[in-house]
């Protein structure tokens, strides 16, 4: 016990840093959401000026080589770009599905009926566009493309919302981003079944144990995270192996991710007790009850934090600043030429954002809370939820994602230019709605 020393009141309390200010995850998310939609912006421009510059043959030629690993005769590789989209992205699906279920299990969206709103507008934004989208490509060649059109851009969506301050209130935000986790997950199963090449049932087999192994080590209290990564990496191969889209993997992970903490306060505040200053003279570092008392704590202190906390503060900010600018980098390239704008298909993607998300949201919210089956918080008007529901229609990186397994080399310009009309239109529609809205709402 140390004695002769005066304390301060603010020594039994940890040292204050900018960093606190992050430290409520949903502000957390939302932040680095906001912050990566300006990198994802920066890259998207520099990908369509690369591609229409005199570099662009060399700029695309880049994202096809050839990467991967050779055995004998046993070679397993993919181009640079499908690596990106389909194993980088795997951590992003991961990340959205962490953040669902900590806001299901402890968030925003803990309340039934509060998270039903958001899931039933997810459903509805993607019902309803894919409809308009069949409705005008029926029998056309770009039939097949309906996905693309169901996906919200996320960090897009967020950074919008960032720039409104506090003309918005903080309701609209956890509507918008829980709305936009429900629909990328949705958007992830529409790859899963819709574009997903014959199916192999012994590796989905293989995938099955590993999810069990996975759930068998969990319940046994394995804590390890390099353990659970090598499983999930071997889930990630069979996965591929059965024709199946890989980034599903990222969601059954996630959603499998404990959102329970291992040590809870009570507990914490018991160890800590426990520990005592080392004596003045102790030499050496061997094993002494002091040391093994502090590394418990240590422990402790880490494990007061749910695995889904944990893993989604480490991993978002390289989703968010790495791979998903990365994602826009090597996707976002295309030609931009007139011509294309006369094409059915354009203006298919086009409507299929710019009418089909807001009227697919706005129509289900209103049937869900007609049926009683969601409630809509006081502050969240409707005019709100329209101009959310017009920002909704920024499908932009996720409608990319889905393009590019739906459309062949003939039509992914056409659709690449209707996603990012589409997205410019929605953008600015929105923005210029929620900023006409009169009243203004302080956020705390």
């Amino acid at each position: 016990m140390i004695t002769g020393q005066q304390e301060s009141p603010g020594m039994s309390r940890l040292p204050k840093e900018f960093a606190d200010r992050l430290a409520n995850p949903f502000v957390r998310f939302l932040r680095i959401e906001s912050a990566g939609g300006a990198m994802l912006l920066f890259f998207t421009v520099a990908a369509l000026i690369l591609s229409n510059s005199p570099w662009a043959g060399s700029f695309e030629h880049a994202w096809e080589t050839q990467v991967g690993l050779q055995v004998g005769s046993i070679e397993f590789a993919r181009s640079l770009r499908e690596w990106i989209n389909d194993g980088l992205m795997t951590l992003f699906f991961f990340v959205v599905a962490l953040e669902l279920k900590r806001e299901l299990v402890l968030g925003e969206l803990s309340k039934p009926r509060m998270a039903a709103l958001s899931i039933v507008a997810a459903l509805g934004g993607m019902i309803v566009p894919a409809a308009i989208y069949l409705a005008l490509q029926s029998g056309q060649p770009g039939q097949h493309g309906w996905g693309t059109v169901m996906a919200t851009d996320t960090a897009f969506v967020i950074g919008c919302l960032a720039l409104l301050g506090s003309r918005i209130p903080q309701s609209l935000r956890v509507f918008m981003l829980s709305l936009a986790i429900v629909d990328d997950i949705g958007a992830i199963l529409v790859v899963a079944i819709g574009y997903s090449s014959d199916i192999a049932w012994w590796p989905l087999v293989m995938a099955a144990l590993g999810l069990l192994v996975i759930r068998a080590i969990t319940l046994l209290g394995f804590r390890s995270f390099p353990l659970y990564f090598l499983v999930g990496v071997c889930i990630w191969f069979a996965v591929d192996a059965s024709g199946i889209h890989a980034t599903i993997t990222g969601v059954m992970l996630g959603l499998m991710t404990p959102a329970r903490r291992w040590v809870s306060d009570q507990r914490l505040y018991a160890i800590l007790g426990q520990v005592i200053a080392h004596p003045a003279s102790s030499e050496g570092s061997g094993v002494t009850k002091d040391r093994q008392t502090l590394q418990m704590a240590e422990i402790a202190a880490r494990e007061t934090l749910s695995p889904v906390e944990r893993l989604e503060i480490a991993l978002h900010p390289w989703v968010g600043f790495v791979i998903m600018p990365l994602f826009a980098f090597a996707n976002a390239g295309m030609s931009l030429t007139l011509s294309e704008l006369e094409s059915l298909l354009t203006v298919a993607v086009f409507l299929g954002f710019v009418l089909g998300k807001p009227i697919g949201i706005l129509f289900f919210c209103w049937l869900a809370i007609r049926l009683h089956i969601a409630t809509r918080p006081p502050e969240l008007s409707w005019r709100l939820l329209a101009g959310g529901s017009l920002l909704a229609g920024i499908g932009f990186t996720m409608a990319l994602f889905i393009a590019n397994m739906a459309f062949d080399n003939s039509l992914i310009d056409s659709a690449k230019l209707g996603i990012f009309f589409a997205s410019v239109f929605s953008a600015v529609a929105g923005l210029a709605l929620l900023m006409w809205i009169p009243e203004r709402v302080k956020t705390p």
